[in-house]
């Protein structure tokens, strides 16, 4: 069976740290985020935890985070009432400030409508250690369905906005508060400072957690887990597994064998560049597989976009599965998973959230293989990975390469994907990102690149009237990947993009350019 083995550090090092229970919120990894980015160590785990298993660790503050659900549905999802007597400083983020209301006894209401979006935060409390150093009127976002009427016994309210009398609500006494916003999101302009107040001024957390710290004991449970077995690890030529490869590496050495498929899905003259970059630069033990007709076979007729991440993530087990049978004592497979994957696939380790998509390599793999699984990076976000990626010493252009999806452009290629296709999409990719890069932007996008879309559109060319393709480019701008906003590229960088695909590329007479953020929409189209 899949062994989802994450990076789980807990040496005797470890620091002071900070449990945030996950009912399910998509941005239940922003949350650890911003506690990282306070130099305080954290660790995400399920909101049905038991506090003996907590206390065993000796936590030094909990926070509960948002979810989908509403607190006032039978079976809606909640946590051991022994943590709220425990004396440990918790700190509720909107579905998690009402389940703190909701245990205690305090009134709450289904709104008819939910309050989604930005709101002007009045504090109420200025006393109060949670809003030390926020102004008394700032920017928040809100995103609920339920809503608190009165502060439970003991409680303070702390803060309102126009249509929510209690957005935060406090017991200095036991330590316990709650906020109806999401202090997490870029947002919310107080929301550092609100955090940073419950770690260091509530629960009196150090700030003595550095991405050094990461790596250290990364290598430590990899160690541990491994042992003297061999281990293969999946290459792709993105930053995620390059970092991935590189700390498994480091923990073992010799018994890594790193396996790079080419599986026809890859950017334009991608292949030779990834083996030359692993073997020359980073000095790893590969093996090319020409996967490339068997990867098009898979995915033959194939519209579904679900269906092409599962086949494609089906077909890189097997082959690593048949590499693996050629090296002695093989027993794991190394991954670059991040948690956006994870929580994006809904595994079990997020038990509340709802399903986005399927990642192959989360939600792709099959219920049963013979490798357990080395996912040392699963905990962090894309940022995270390359701050590890510069602890390692890894070159400048393999940490700062933008984010390429699993998949590959079997989920650029909308609809079927055949060789022609993505013939005409690595061709129009290759100048998307050839024209961003010589334009030297500041700041650069996060990432960028090319879709082939399903759609023919009528066209002249040459005087003759063409059916052909239609392009649509995408660049976004984001910090971590869980959020993005479209990329404001200037007018004649993309006239640029345009002229030279319809010009250049056989089959397509017309770009369109994306302007959607996430949310609503996803990074890629598929």
């Amino acid at each position: 069976m899949v062994s989802a083995a994450a990076a789980d550090p807990r040496a005797s090092s470890v620091p002071a740290t900070v449990f945030i229970l996950d009912f399910g919120a998509q941005y239940s990894q922003l949350i650890a985020r911003r506690t990282r980015e306070a130099h305080v160590y954290c660790e995400i785990v399920p909101h049905d935890i038991p506090w003996e298993e907590l206390a065993r660790r000796e936590p030094a503050a909990i926070i509960l985070t948002g979810g989908p659900e509403s607190v006032l549905v039978p079976d809606a999802p909640a946590m051991d009432p022994a943590i709220l007597t425990s004396g440990v400083p918790l700190l509720g983020i909107c579905y998690g400030m009402q389940l703190i209301a909701r245990d205690l006894k305090a009134p709450l209401v289904q709104l008819d409508h939910r309050e989604y979006g930005p709101a002007e935060l009045r504090v109420e409390n200025k006393k109060s250690p949670l809003l030390g150093g926020v102004p008394e009127r700032s920017r928040v976002w809100m995103s609920h369905g339920d809503s608190v009427l009165e502060p439970p016994p003991g409680f303070q309210r702390l803060a309102s906005t126009e249509r929510c009398k209690i957005a935060a609500m406090g017991d200095d006494a036991r330590r316990i508060y709650g906020v109806q916003f999401h202090p997490e999101v870029v947002q919310t302009e107080p929301g550092a400072q609100v955090l940073e107040n419950f770690l260091h001024r509530i629960a009196q957390t150090g700030a003595n957690w550095r991405m050094e710290s990461f790596v250290d004991r990364s290598i430590e449970d990899i160690r541990a887990q491994v042992g003297d077995a061999k281990v293969i690890c999946a290459l792709s030529g993105g930053v995620d597994s390059a970092v991935a490869a590189t700390l498994v590496a480091r923990a073992i050495g010799e018994q890594l064998t790193c396996i790079f498929v080419d599986n026809g899905l890859l950017r334009k003259d991608e292949a030779r560049s990834v083996v030359e970059a692993f073997g020359d630069v980073l000095h790893l033990n590969v093996v090319a597989v020409d996967a490339r007709a068997r990867f098009l076979e898979r995915l033959a007729g194939v519209i579904d976009p679900e269906e092409k991440r599962i086949r494609i993530g089906h077909e890189f087990i097997t082959i690593f599965e048949e590499e693996a049978a050629k090296i002695p004592d093989v027993k794991f497979l190394a991954q670059g998973t991040l948690y956006p994957d994870v929580i994006e696939s809904k595994t079990p380790q997020s038990k509340a959230a709802h399903k986005i998509k399927s990642h192959h390599n989360v939600g792709g793999l099959p219920e049963a293989m013979a490798l357990e699984l080395v996912e040392p990076l699963r905990s962090l976000f894309k940022d995270e990975v390359r701050a590890v990626g510069r602890v390692l010493g890894l070159p400048a252009h393999i940490v700062e390469r933008q984010p390429f999806p699993g998949p590959g452009l079997a989920v650029r290629v909308l609809g079927a994907v055949s060789e022609e296709r993505l013939m005409i999409l690595r061709e129009a990719d290759a100048i998307v990102r050839d024209e961003i890069e010589r334009a030297q932007l500041d700041p650069k996008p996060w990432q960028y690149f090319a879709v082939l879309t399903p759609l023919l559109s009528v066209g002249v060319m040459g005087d003759g009237r063409t059916y052909a393709n239609l392009v649509a480019v995408r660049a976004i701008t984001s910090q971590d990947g869980m959020t993005a906003d479209w990329a404001r590229l200037p007018h004649a960088l993309l006239e640029r993009i345009s002229m030279r695909i319809v010009n250049e590329v056989p089959g397509v007479n017309r770009v369109a350019y994306d302007v959607t953020s996430k949310p609503p929409s996803t990074v890629e189209w598929e």
